[in-house]
């Protein structure tokens, strides 16, 4: 299982505008749909990924705690399908079905929001403040498949607690780390080569 760390977005950064079609509902989503949430949290996931896999149900759980609170979710993936057809939007579909999921789960077809984000890994997480700058990335917690430390979505919690008390986040923050992004060929971001 090769282990990808996520790039690290500069935080300060401005939420990327993007336009996408939810594999669930088949309707297009932008960040602007999520106007008046105290935060947005966009996560890079994919359905044959062990990392993801290993986090479904914090995932699940954290975000039907948090979006009572003002919190956005979206999910995107952004993996070349051909490659690897357990990631189309008719699995997509069917994953968020069977997790029950209450988010949006985005298909990146041209891998271009991928690129904008700089993401890198699947789990990769990115959330955005009420002005919608970037002062969290990194990962869910300590937790990954091969280790003992139980999925508790502590890091990304604690972020999301500071902004629900109108505090600032911790510029303490570990990379996540998972399964690289599936690049179509000829499509590998120029980020991983500088």
């Amino acid at each position: 299982m090769a282990a990808t760390p996520s790039t690290m977005l500069p935080l300060g950064t401005e939420l990327p505008a993007f336009s996408l079609r939810d594999a669930v509902y088949g309707r297009r989503v932008t960040p602007a749909d999520d106007r008046g949430s105290v935060a947005i949290v966009v996560m890079f996931i994919c359905n044959h990924c062990p990392f993801v896999k290993h986090v479904l149900k914090e995932i699940g759980r954290l975000t039907r705690e948090y979006q009572p609170k003002g919190v956005a979710f979206v999910a995107i993936n952004s993996n070349d399908v051909a490659a690897y057809p357990d990631d189309s939007p008719t699995h997509m579909q069917e994953l968020a079905e069977a997790e029950d999921w209450v988010f949006p789960f985005l298909y990146d077809g041209t891998q271009e929001v991928a690129k904008t984000f700089r993401a890198a890994c699947t789990p990769d997480f990115f959330v955005f403040d009420e002005e919608r700058t970037l002062v969290y990335r990194g990962q869910l917690d300590d937790s990954r498949p091969a280790n003992d430390v139980p999925v508790t979505g502590r890091d990304l919690r604690a972020a999301l607690d500071a902004l629900n008390a109108g505090k600032s986040v911790s510029k303490e923050q570990r990379p996540s780390v998972g399964c690289n992004i599936k690049w179509m060929p000829g499509n590998e971001p120029d980020y991983f080569t500088r």
